[in-house]
């Protein structure tokens, strides 16, 4: 589960790409503008609702939670989970016994917010838009690298917000996670300390691994 929340965090942190040209021209305008877009935004708060269902169509239920994303840094609650993104570290509380630590560039086979803001996003993604209609532009992304644990993601375009609001994330079994934001602000103040990993706040007993 914790993939599937750095690629919830990802969706929302698209900014500073570069696209290549043998990409779809429809889909790389609507993408520009939300990176352009994103870029204007002073801090980010928002709720979420992940809801997972399986590739025969069983719904096992929904998970709810909280997401704060300032540039690099990022922190997420879902329950007793957490997980906090100092731009360097990332610090995975599981909600019971155990604290993992690694590094961003550990994370490189997962969709983080680091991955993308680094440029990889051209060489790594093809991608197309499938739809513009409604309220939403709705665009197609799939992993140059079929070693990825999903094959697709698919992101829908809040048209007024110009920002991703919604995403459906497609595993290798067809399974999919479903996610949407609600309670968006996007010009949220928040100090840097809200990003930094505090070992008291923890339970004692917890074991760290890193």
């Amino acid at each position: 589960m914790k993939k599937i929340y750095i690629l919830l965090l990802a969706a929302l942190c698209i900014t500073e790409l570069s696209f290549a040209d043998n990409n779809d021209p429809n889909a790389k305008k609507v993408l520009d503008a939300v990176s352009t877009k994103f870029k204007t935004f002073k801090g980010i708060t928002a709720s979420f609702a992940l809801k997972s269902v399986t590739s025969k169509g069983k719904d096992n239920g929904t998970q709810t939670g909280n997401i704060s994303i300032k540039g690099q840094k990022y922190l997420l609650k879902q329950g007793k989970t957490e997980i906090i993104c100092d731009g360097v570290k990332i610090y995975n509380f599981d909600g019971n016994k155990t604290i993992t630590i690694s590094t961003v560039e550990e994370g490189g086979q997962t969709l983080s917010p680091q991955n993308l803001l680094s440029n990889f996003y051209d060489k790594d993604f093809s991608y197309k838009l499938i739809s513009s209609k409604g309220s939403y532009h709705e665009v197609e992304l799939i992993p140059n690298d079929k070693k990825k644990n999903f094959q697709k993601v698919n992101v829908f375009i809040d048209k007024n917000k110009e920002m991703i609001t919604k995403a459906k994330i497609t595993d290798k079994s067809n399974n999919v996670i479903e996610f949407s934001l609600t309670n968006l602000n996007t010009n949220a103040t928040l100090p840097d300390n809200t990003f930094i990993y505090n070992r008291s706040k923890y339970p004692k007993d917890a074991e760290v691994l890193d």
